[in-house]
Formats: structure tokens, sequence, C-alpha cells
């Protein structure tokens, strides 16, 4: 047994661990007497087998993780000066983007002795990163729903109270990092800049495609875009970070660049890009698994790349547990990515003799990887199958680099004169009324979708090991011949 096959174990125990204990928890009584089993096997049998002394590791491993959750997720919130009180005053610092919604704007506002708040308030007055503000209202602890824990889907980042609609005042402005200010202040002008410059619905696609920003996009164009499985362009995920580097990664040989400058070239443009949108902690993590199937790429060691992207899980998890079980962009970027590593060159195996215009081929066995690495989390989510998928991303996901590119030219030429971003806008019009139309088309077929019940993580799970059997037996046989 390889040094590396044996780290890929310890790893996925580690995500065992957390998982087990996110479904089901563990009773102490369970978890320690599965450390004291692995503790005697790694004794007992230390010179006698090492598959075993392995095994005993991957147990200790295992429970390793268990902790790790119950710890985090059994830890009581923290108790609150002002907590039951009709109303509490504090003063509150904005240390995210603000959220907005529809009807309303939620902002994420940390004070030294009460710690994180989510405070929803009205759309007017506008407040941003940075705004110093006086707030009076009454604390409250994020509700458990039936199907839903709130309150642990906050927890995750560091948010144990909850305000609703209460009376805020400006007391300062410009109290960030500097840094942040900068870049959200960026981020706001290019967001003006493609709002101005284009019309709607099309202005509210680029603005979701190119910042994640889907504040604009109406309700109805989001249900199209679901049944069609096109969902994921309107989201910074790790899915959709794949698909852009290794198409940019396409592009940039196409221009006459050697492999080693193409892939310093999107790994550049990746870093810049989740700079410039503010560095959300999903597009980090993105970026972080996109630029490690990069590297297994420039290395020539793909076969190796899901030891890197599952370490960096352990990595993410071992810091925030919660993210396994409450962060749906944590779920999708990870099965995304692993999808496209395990899948995809089983894919261009079994479609080697397809025609391979503009490298359509490869933009839909990826496309189909990484559904395949999603598809039962999207059902377990939201609910819905979109059987017209495939066909959608083949028509829409070979334009999206052009857009972006396009995206991002318009907004910087809109910072220096704004008619001549106008020009510039009518190409990208153009395409974009092409995204909308395809999906509008697609959308409108009969059974475009299909809609499940509530479904049962057990479900998933019979999902994914019949996927994992199926991949290992297809790699068995090739090793074979």
């Amino acid at each position: 047994m390889s040094k590396s096959k044996i780290f890929l174990y310890l790893c996925l125990s580690f995500i065992s661990g957390i998982l087990l204990n996110s479904l089901v928890k563990i009773p102490r009584l369970i978890w320690l007497g599965i450390l004291i089993l692995s503790i005697i096997l790694i004794s007992v049998w230390w010179k006698r087998s090492k598959k075993v002394v392995v095994f005993g590791f991957c147990l200790l491993i295992l429970v390793s993780g268990i902790v790790r959750h119950g710890f985090v997720f059994g830890s009581p919130s923290p108790k609150i000066l002002g907590e039951g009180l009709p109303n509490t005053i504090f003063e509150g610092l904005v240390i995210k983007e603000p959220e907005i919604r529809t009807n309303q704007v939620k902002l994420v506002v940390k004070n030294e002795k009460i710690g994180r708040v989510l405070v929803t308030t009205e759309l007017y007055p506008k407040y941003e990163y940075g705004d110093e503000l006086e707030i009076e209202g009454q604390l409250k602890i994020p509700i458990i729903f039936d199907d839903f824990n709130y309150q642990k889907y906050l927890a995750k980042d560091g948010i144990y109270r909850v305000m609703y609609y209460p009376e805020i005042k400006l007391v300062a402005k410009n109290q960030g990092s500097k840094i942040y200010q900068l870049i959200f202040r960026f981020k706001n002008q290019l967001r003006e800049n493609i709002y101005q410059t284009l019309p709607s619905p099309q202005n509210a696609i680029l603005g979701a495609i190119f910042l994640g920003d889907q504040q604009k996009v109406s309700g109805e164009l989001k249900e199209k875009f679901n049944l069609t499985g096109t969902q994921h362009i309107m989201a910074i995920s790790g899915m959709n970070m794949v698909i852009m580097a290794e198409i940019l990664l396409f592009l940039a040989l196409g221009f006459g660049l050697w492999r080693g400058q193409a892939f310093y070239f999107v790994l550049i443009s990746l870093v810049l890009y989740i700079l410039m949108i503010g560095a959300p902690a999903s597009a980090v993590r993105a970026g972080l698994m996109s630029g490690l199937l990069l590297l297994a790429q420039k290395v020539g060691r793909l076969n190796s790349a899901d030891r890197a992207v599952i370490f960096a899980a352990v990595i993410m998890l071992a810091v925030n547990p919660l993210l396994l079980r409450f962060d749906i962009g944590f779920q999708l970027s990870f099965m995304a990515v692993l999808g496209i590593i395990k899948l995809k060159p089983i894919l261009d195996e079994k479609t080697e003799n397809w025609p391979n215009p503009l490298k359509l081929k490869d933009v839909l066995t990826m496309t189909l990887a990484a559904q395949l690495g999603v598809l039962p989390l999207l059902i377990f989510h939201f609910g819905q199958l979109s059987l017209i998928s495939p066909l959608a991303n083949l028509l829409i996901v070979p334009f999206l680099p052009i857009i972006m590119l396009s995206g991002l030219v318009l907004s910087l030429v809109g910072l220096i004169w704004l008619p001549l971003a106008k020009i510039i806008a009518w190409p990208v019009w153009l395409l974009l009324t092409y995204i909308i139309k395809i999906t509008d088309l697609l959308s409108s077929v009969p059974l475009a979708a299909y809609e499940f019940n509530k479904v049962s993580w057990l479900i998933l799970a019979g999902y994914y090991l019949v996927l994992a059997i199926i991949v290992w037996r297809i790699k068995s046989r090739e090793r074979i011949l």
C-alpha cells in the first residue's frame, strides 16, 4: 500500500467522521469504543500487518473528525450581554459587503463584546462595508426550523445572534480595512458600469456571471436557469471556476503560449478575479480547488489531483467543520471538482471518436462530469433534476469566457469614458440575449425538468457509493488491460 493511498484513506476518514456526526450525532460511548478499538489494533498489529495498522489509524482519524465536529456543533451559543432584554443598544462595524435582497438588506455587524450579529433592515438608507453603526433593537437567537438548522447555518460564519429592523444611526464611515474598502468600491463601480451600459435583464445576467451578484436577476429568470441546469453560471462555484479555467487555458494555448505560461496566466487571472469581486469565502474556496486541479495538470499528475483537493477540504473542515453540512457552495464546489477529476477522463475515453470542433466535446464532457458529481446534491437541496441540462450547457458554457472578458473590458472602459463603454456593450448584449433566448426556449420544453419530493441523505450516500464502484471497476479494468 503506497504512502499516497494511505494519506488518501486518512483524509477520507476525517471527512467521514465529520459527515457521520453531521447526519447522526454519534454518542460518546460509541466513539470512545471506536477509539479504544483503534488503539488496540495499532498496538497489537504494529509489526504484524500493515493493512490492519492503517485501518486502526483510519478509525483513530475517524474519531478525531467526530470529536472535532461535536466540539463545534455541540457548543452552545455564547451568552451575550443584553440577550433577552426588549432592547439592546450597541455600536458595531459592518464587516462584510451588504447582501441586498428584493425588499431588505442583511448586514453582518461586529461588536467586540457581542460578536457578529446578522441585522436585517430596510433598503434605505444604504450602508456599506466599514460603516460604524449604533443599533437599537432586540437580540434574538436564530430560529431552528423543522427541516433546517438556521442557527448552525449562521454559526458556520461565526454569527450567533440576529436582529430584525432595529433603529440604526450612522456613527462613522471608512472604519474597516483600507484594502477591502478599495476592493469593494472598485467592485461597486464595476457593478454600476454594468447596470448603466446594458438594459435589463442583460445587465442583471452579466452582473451575476461576472460578479456573482444575483440581486437584480428576477425570480422568473432564476427559475428558467434552474429548469435548464445552468444556474451554476450565476454562482462563484468550484464547478464554474474549473470550467472557466479550462476554457481560458485552451484560449491561452490557442494564442501560442506554452503550457507553463498558460498555467500562470490562468492562475493569475483567477487570483485577480477573486480579489476584484471582494474575495468572498466561497470564491476563495472555489479558486483554491480549481487552482489545485490546474497545478496537477501542469505537473502531469492529474491522477493525484483528487488527493490534493481532498486534503484542501480536510484543512477547511478542520478549521470549520460546519461547512460540510451547512455550506451548499462548499458541497457543490468540492463534488464538482472531484467529478471532473474522476469522471472526465472516463467520458473523454468513451467519446474519443466523437468530432471535437473548437473543443466543444471537451466542454461537454467536463460539464457532464461536474453535473454527475453534484447531481444528487442539486436534487437534495433544490428538489429538481434538469433533463435538458447537457444540451443547455453545451450551448451556453463555451461563451462564458468571452462574456466574462467582455464584461471586464466593458466595466473598465466605463471607468474612463461611459459613452465608449456603451458602444462596446453591443456585442456583450448580443451574447447575453443569446443566453436568455436559449434558456427561454429550453425551459419551455415539456419535461425539461423533473421535480422530486424530499430526498433522504441515504439516497445521496447510495448514489455516490454506486458511482465510486463504477469508477473503480472501470479503472481496475484499465489497469488489467
